[in-house]
């Protein structure tokens, strides 16, 4: 029995002794508890902060059309661009496109050809609205029935570009004609487009305002587009009449160098014109006027300045359309 008790005391005394340390542990427990609970509050917070942060990023680079809420599509969504070359392989009109689309709910499907073949689709029904640059020819569509309206909304400038040796010494000329008749007299060899484009009419322009007729192994008619024959001048380091978007993109590979640009004989105007519905009665009307509208309006313009600025360090469109 003595030997009962003196366990049963000592088991108290064991138990007293647990439940004074377990004591003395509780606010050490409690302040770790506290720690952790603050070091996940902070995690959780550092991760929110990380997500808004991405978030706010995100949302400062979309444009306010694709921030804002979904717009309803339109019944005839299909809107038929027939548009010039020079336009679209820039790269400006891809960035005007995702904009249109987000903002209107249509769906521009874009047929980028040469002038004279972009004219043609609107002549038979095939596009909705054109965006080109060659006025006798616009304004011949408009007056034959074909457009609603010819509405200049932008420019730039047409180059002659060529080798760095300058043969014709086409840099010492003030304008184009000057210089298409330094070219001539050399018989310095010439890229010409020959594509009935809108560049190829405005050479072909200059030529005739120059009096003289090409002809002979040193203009080369090659009935390609603006790239191809971009490398081609390169290549037979030849003079190329050229619109300065295109040359810009390419310059790197070409090597060539602008012998001549931006005098008033090489500005270049590009136009907006819906088709006619009296013409092509299966024309989508509505959308094209949707596509007028947002060329004329602050965010086109907004894109059609800065753009170029940050690849080249100058705009390669410059914007005349509405006013703010």
């Amino acid at each position: 029995m003595k030997t009962k008790q003196i366990f049963i005391t000592r088991a108290r005394k064991t138990g007293a002794l647990m439940v004074v340390l377990l004591l003395a542990l509780l606010p050490a427990c409690s302040q770790a508890a506290s720690v952790s609970t603050t070091n996940t509050s902070a995690a959780v917070t550092a991760q929110s902060t990380t997500a808004a942060t991405t978030a706010a990023v995100t949302d400062a680079a979309l444009t306010p059309a694709e921030t804002s809420a979904a717009v309803t599509k339109p019944a005839n969504p299909v809107v038929r661009l027939s548009t010039t070359t020079s336009v679209n392989d820039s790269g400006l009109l891809p960035v005007l496109e995702k904009v249109f689309e987000s903002s209107t709910g249509y769906d521009l499907q874009i047929i980028a050809n040469g002038t004279g073949a972009a004219i043609k689709l609107g002549e038979s029904g095939d596009a909705d609205v054109l965006l080109v640059h060659a006025k006798a020819s616009e304004e011949a569509f408009v007056d034959a029935g074909y457009g609603m309206e010819r509405i200049p909304f932008m420019h730039n400038y047409f180059v002659i570009a060529g080798a760095a040796a300058d043969k014709a010494k086409v840099a010492d000329c003030k304008d184009a004609i000057s210089a298409f008749k330094a070219i001539a007299a050399s018989q310095a060899t010439f890229i010409s487009r020959g594509d009935d484009s809108g560049t190829n009419k405005a050479e072909l322009a200059l030529w005739k305002s120059a009096g003289v007729t090409p002809s002979g192994d040193w203009y080369v008619s090659a009935g390609k587009g603006m790239g191809p024959c971009l490398t081609m001048a390169g290549e037979m380091q030849a003079y190329i009449l050229t619109d300065k978007a295109t040359y810009l993109a390419t310059k790197a590979q070409t090597e060539l160098v602008i012998c001549l640009g931006e005098s008033d004989d090489l500005k270049n105007t590009y136009s907006l014109i819906a088709v006619n519905p009296d013409k092509n009665p299966g024309v989508n009307t509505q959308g094209a006027q949707a596509w007028i509208d947002f060329m004329l309006s602050d965010p086109a313009r907004a894109i059609i300045t800065d753009f170029g600025t940050k690849e080249y360090g100058e705009p390669l469109f410059f914007y005349d359309g509405a006013p703010s």
